[in-house]
Formats: structure tokens, C-alpha cells, sequence
């Protein structure tokens, strides 16, 4: 595979994928990356902070489509509703990459670092919802609680999608909120 070809972010984050699931993520080094996507470092480092980004950094995305949704839902829309809402809005972002998501969460699932790393990007899901309810004018406490909610929802919902080839994520997000809704 020549550096000319195209899609080289792409190309990283599968060779890393690939040999963080190999020989694992502490053992991987950004010039194996590099090397197995036939690219060189300095390239890897145009994409990518450093070998975690490869994991995470699909965040600003994902925040970005979140609070573009919260945004635009109808006023009438409950806070539970709108976050809902948003979170099958950015399912669309994972529906075409379920067995990438599952690399990358078994990788996770075996580096505690990692799953540090995963906490804090859910935390920041929770607090880009509440930040979004907020801008609404919905009241803080109750924004915190819905963001804080959904957060748990995407996780759960995220964990069931890579379990099942049959539904889509938005699927078990819709049926998490039903469950969080039927709960209260």
C-alpha cells in the first residue's frame, strides 16, 4: 500500500485497531502503526495527538451532532425527549461501523488507561446534553439529570448494538429511554 493512496486517517486507525487487538495497546508503537498502514509517523501525527486519539477522536464529532440536535428539537419536547433525540441523531454516525466499534471496545475493555479515557468522553457526552438543555432554558438541575441519564443510556444502548447484529443503535437507544421512562 503506497503513501499516495487515499483515505490515510482511515487506513491508521485500521492498522492500529488491527495490532492494538494483536499484540495489545501498550505494546503498539506509532512507527508499527505507521508502518503497517504504509505511511510514516510524521503522517500518523497529521491525524492524531498521539495513539489513544485513534480510539477518541471521533469526540468533537459526536458533541457537534449532539448539541446541533438538542438545538433543534421542538419546543414542546420534554428534556428527556430531546435527549433521546439527540442520541439517535449520532447513532447515524456508528450504524456503518459496528465491527470497527467492536475492536476498538475490546481494546478498551483490556487497558484500564482506556477505560479512564472512556469515562471521561462520557462524562463530557453528559455535560454537552445538560449544556445544550440548559442553552434551552431548561432549569440546571433538571438539565444535569437528563444529561447524566442519557450518558447512561448511550453506554448501555452501545453495549447491547455491539452484542446484536439485528437492530440498529438507535433501536436500543429508543428502547433504553422507554425502560429509563417506564422506571419513573
Amino acid at each position: 500500500m503506497g503513501r499516495w493512496e487515499p483515505d490515510a486517517q482511515g487506513r491508521l486507525q485500521q492498522a492500529a485497531l488491527t495490532l492494538y487487538a494483536e499484540q495489545g495497546f501498550d505494546q503498539t508503537t506509532v512507527a508499527e502503526i505507521a508502518e503497517r498502514a504504509g505511511l510514516t509517523e510524521r503522517t500518523f501525527f497529521r491525524y492524531f495527538a498521539d495513539k489513544r486519539e485513534v480510539l477518541f477522536g471521533g469526540q468533537g464529532l459526536l458533541l457537534d451532532q449532539l448539541t446541533t440536535s438538542i438545538a433543534a428539537a421542538a419546543d414542546s419536547a420534554t428534556p428527556l425527549d430531546i435527549v433521546s433525540i439527540a442520541l439517535q441523531s449520532v447513532a447515524l454516525i456508528f450504524d456503518d461501523r459496528r465491527d470497527a466499534s467492536r475492536l476498538r471496545q475490546a481494546v478498551i475493555d483490556t487497558n484500564p488507561a482506556l477505560q479512564e479515557r472512556e469515562l471521561t468522553k462520557l462524562s463530557a457526552l453528559a455535560a454537552a446534553m445538560a449544556d445544550g438543555l440548559v442553552g434551552r432554558g431548561v432549569a440546571e438541575t433538571t438539565a444535569r439529570l437528563a444529561g447524566e441519564s442519557g450518558a447512561a443510556v448511550f453506554r448501555l444502548a452501545f453495549e447491547q448494538w455491539l452484542a446484536d447484529d439485528k437492530h440498529d443503535l438507535a433501536h436500543f437507544i429508543r428502547s433504553a429511554i422507554a425502560d429509563l421512562k417506564a422506571s419513573m
